[in-house]
């Protein structure tokens, strides 16, 4: 069957990916399907424009304390020593951590749109452009604050506040790329509330960049060439879709 001549069909397998509800072979058949079709990848972005910005909607849930525990003994991730060690390599480390909260926050929202679905059928959204990359950025609540998508061919990322920000006159909202090793990368500058489009370096993809993240800094930027000066205020895992 040819499934791009089937948009029922396609509208559906889309939404079930992107709720979460697809499982085992019918979801690493999608996914196979997604590299190779571009209206799938269309409609799971469509999808999740829908989606993601009713996670504000769901109450911040703060996991207990044993569930980080549990992660590393299920994982058999080694002990990290009590020293003090710098913020952007914990980062990199617990990086499967922060999918994980990444998971957690957004259930509610998933759990309110599948009711939400089975009443009314949502309105049809303007076609997105193609979206290779994405990333929800979140707080240490796990309080999601920002969606990221890259458009690879494009060499385009859009940046969409989903919680507008307060920050002082004097101060910047700045977007890093946390490669795998070395110092983070400036992607540029970001609006306090609203979408803002940025240039998307070519070797910013997930396997070389596994991690975003957003710093409040002196008006302008960083003034350090090194990398950021302020503190993290929200991060997530960058994936390709």
């Amino acid at each position: 069957m040819d499934i791009e001549r089937n948009p029922v069909l396609v509208d559906k397998l889309a939404a079930e990916y992107v709720l979460g509800t697809l499982r085992g072979g019918a979801l690493r058949r999608f996914e196979t399907l997604l590299r190779r079709h571009a209206v799938l990848r269309q409609a799971v972005a469509e999808w999740q424009d829908r989606l993601h910005p009713m996670a504000e909607l769901a109450p911040p849930a703060q996991p207990p304390a044993a569930v980080w525990s549990a992660i590393e003994t299920r994982l058999d991730l080694p002990r990290k020593p009590q020293h003090k060690r710098s913020v952007w390599l914990e980062l990199r480390e617990d990086l499967s951590f922060w999918r994980g909260l990444g998971l957690v926050s957004t259930t509610a929202a998933i759990i309110l749109t599948s009711l939400l679905l089975s009443r009314q059928q949502l309105p049809p959204v303007p076609a997105a452009p193609a979206v290779s990359y994405i990333a929800m950025l979140s707080n240490d609540q796990a309080q999601p604050i920002a969606v990221v998508t890259g458009d690879a061919p494009g060499g385009r990322l859009l940046v969409k506040l989903v919680i507008p920000q307060k920050i002082a006159a004097d101060k910047s909202l700045e977007l890093w790329a946390v490669p795998k090793e070395g110092p983070p990368r400036s992607l540029g500058l970001l609006e306090a509330n609203g979408s803002i489009s940025l240039t998307l370096p070519a070797d910013a993809t997930p396997q070389t960049v596994p991690l975003l993240a957003v710093t409040l800094e002196p008006k302008g930027g960083s003034p350090d060439p090194k990398g950021p000066t302020g503190p993290i205020l929200f991060k997530g895992a960058w994936i390709r879709i």
